[in-house]
Formats: structure tokens, C-alpha cells, sequence
């Protein structure tokens, strides 16, 4: 038996039998790295380590084999924040009475992409958020104007999981790019496809709040091949609204886009219809799958919905309602 192994072994024997059965369920690399975990801390007063996100991440050594939990304290950071490939096992930890904000202001017109408008880009796997608020300031695009995606959020990295976190902006907040995700009771905002990509992400007990003035749409999911896996599942929360527009749940990004709201209280702002099949004018109603279960709310009633899309069985919507759905048994602490 190696060195590592026995350090590894030994500190086992030290953990309560709880955290034990939670982490013999876990990916290797993951138990490894909660056994050990370090906190560095950022804020404005003077007292932490850094008064930047951006150094703190800066200082975790390339290719880290244990948890490194960034403390926050509440204040507002203005940076562009980007948590790279080879800094995995990453938490941002916010307060949860003052949550702090990151924010930034790019947008796809100034920086010639949608990725590279992102306020905070998450690459490292196995990344955590709590208690963050994660805002792009750009102001909201006119209307008919091209490049005005501007996301708080873009997740690349593989099994990221976000609490209690709020993502702010207008058009395509939540950049849920790829990988498995999980985000559980948090606060998501926006005008224009403000949750889009192409993760395999579970939301739990989420509020989606639209702020459009006109007919616009909630999510654009980008599964574009048959054999890709992904889909945005939504279970419990809440579509509420401040603006004076309709927003359909979704728009297909991909020819095989896929969505499903279960037991999901809608507001009134819902379109009838529920969904859209159209994509830069091509009719995508034969390749995606959108669904609902048992959702309810004046937002939810079906009598108006669109013939193609799927009113799932209790059985049916299984599949898509835990966490299951992401492997989450393997990686959600």
C-alpha cells in the first residue's frame, strides 16, 4: 500500500459513520478531495486573505486535489471571474442573511462571443456556489438587436452544483453550457432564452422571473443530436413575472432540444401554447421533447398547449423528477 493510500485510508477511519455512507457513494476523486478541505477568504474590510475573487482563485495550486472553499463576504465584487480547467473542487461560499454579488457587464457585442460575455465562467469540475449572486449589469438589448446575450453565469465544468445562488441579467443569464448541473432553490432572471445550453441539469424548487415587455421565451435547451443526453429537468418552483409580456417555456436551440416542468407552479405570464417549435424559422416539432407533469397555476392550464408536446404519466415523469437524473448520487454533497 502507497503512501497516499494510507493517509487516505486512515483519515477514513476518522470520519462519523453519516459522512462515511455519504462518501462511499461518491466519485474517488471527490471523496479524496472532501476529506481534506482548506477556506480562503475574500472581502473589502481589510481582514481576509484577498480582496478579489479573482487572486483567491489565482492562489489555489493548478490541479488541486482537495476542496478549496472561497469564502465571500457580503459586498459587491465587480470582476470578470472564470474558475479555470485545472481548478477543480471549488466553492464559492456566500452569506446567506447578505449574499455577495459578482458582476460584470459584457456583452456578445463587445466581446465578439456569447461564452466571453460571462460575468463568472465556471471550466473545473465538481464545482459548488452557495449564497452567490451572480449578475451581468449590461443594460437590457433593444429589441430586434443582434448580440445582445449577456450572461451572468456560464458553466462548462462537469458536475457543478449551485444553492441557494441568484443569476440576474436579460438575455441568456444562465449559460448551462454543458456537463451535469444541479441547482436547488435558486432565483433566475431574464428577457431572452435566460436559461440556455446544453447541460444535463436538474433544477429543484427554482423561481424563474421574467421581465420582458413582449413575447419571449423562458429556456433554449441545445441537444442537437439524438445520441447526446442532455435536457433540462425542472421540479417544484416557480414562472412568475414583473414585465407586461407572455414567455413561452421554451424555444429549440437544438433539433432535439429537450425540457420538462413537473409540478411547477405557473403564473398567468405563460403562453397558452407552452411551447415553441420554431428556430430561426425551421420547424423543429418532429426531433424535441418538451414535457410537463402534474405543473399547476393559472400558467399551467393545458387546454391551449401545442398538440406535439408531452403530457407525461406519473411513471413517465420519474425519470426526470430526482436526482437520478444527473448521476447525482455520485457527486451532490
Amino acid at each position: 500500500m502507497g503512501s497516499a493510500t494510507f493517509i487516505f485510508f486512515f483519515a477514513l477511519l476518522a470520519l462519523p459513520l453519516a459522512t462515511l455512507e455519504l462518501l462511499s457513494s461518491l466519485d474517488k476523486e471527490l471523496q479524496r478531495a472532501e476529506l481534506n478541505p482548506m477556506t480562503i477568504t475574500v472581502g473589502h474590510d481589510g481582514s481576509t486573505d484577498f480582496n478579489n475573487i479573482t487572486d483567491a482563485i489565482a492562489s489555489i495550486p493548478p490541479n488541486n486535489t482537495s476542496r478549496v472553499v472561497v469564502e465571500i463576504r457580503p459586498g459587491f465584487y465587480r470582476e470578470k471571474v472564470v474558475i479555470p480547467m485545472d481548478r477543480q473542487f471549488v466553492t464559492l461560499s456566500g452569506d446567506a442573511a447578505n449574499p455577495p454579488t459578482i458582476s460584470w457587464n459584457d456583452t456578445a457585442s463587445t466581446t465578439g462571443t456569447t461564452s466571453k460575455s460571462a460575468a463568472v465562467t465556471v471550466i473545473g469540475n465538481y464545482f459548488i456556489a452557495t449564497y452567490i449572486q451572480f449578475e451581468n449589469s449590461a443594460p437590457t438589448p433593444k429589441s430586434g438587436a443582434e448580440k445582445g446575450q449577456a450572461v451572468a453565469a456560464r458553466v462548462k465544468g462537469d458536475k457543478a452544483a449551485f444553492y441557494h445562488c441568484a443569476f440576474v441579467g436579460y438575455q441568456d443569464t444562465l449559460y448551462d453550457q454543458q456537463g451535469l448541473h444541479y441547482f436547488s432553490k435558486c432565483f433566475i432572471q431574464g428577457t431572452l432564452d435566460f436559461i440556455c445550453g446544453n447541460g444535463r441539469s436538474l433544477y429543484e424548487d427554482c423561481q424563474l422571473n421574467f421581465i420582458g415587455e413582449s413575447k419571449s421565451w423562458i429556456t433554449a435547451q441545445k441537444r442537437d443530436k439524438e445520441s447526446n443526453k442532455t435536457g433540462f429537468s425542472f421540479v417544484g418552483g416557480h414562472i412568475t413575472g414583473l414585465g407586461h409580456g407572455m414567455v413561452y417555456l421554451g424555444r429549440p436551440w437544438g433539433r432535439f432540444s429537450t425540457v420538462v416542468f413537473s409540478s411547477t407552479q405557473m403564473d398567468q405570464l405563460v403562453e397558452p401554447q407552452g411551447w415553441d417549435n420554431f428556430w430561426s424559422n425551421e420547424d423543429r416539432s418532429k426531433t424535441i421533447y418538451y414535457a410537463e407533469y402534474a405543473s399547476w397555476g393559472l400558467g399551467a392550464n393545458d387546454t391551449g398547449r401545442v398538440p406535439w408536446y408531452h403530457k407525461l404519466t406519473e411513471a413517465e415523469a420519474s425519470t426526470f423528477r430526482g436526482k437520478d437524473y444527473i448521476n447525482g448520487s455520485t457527486w451532490i454533497l
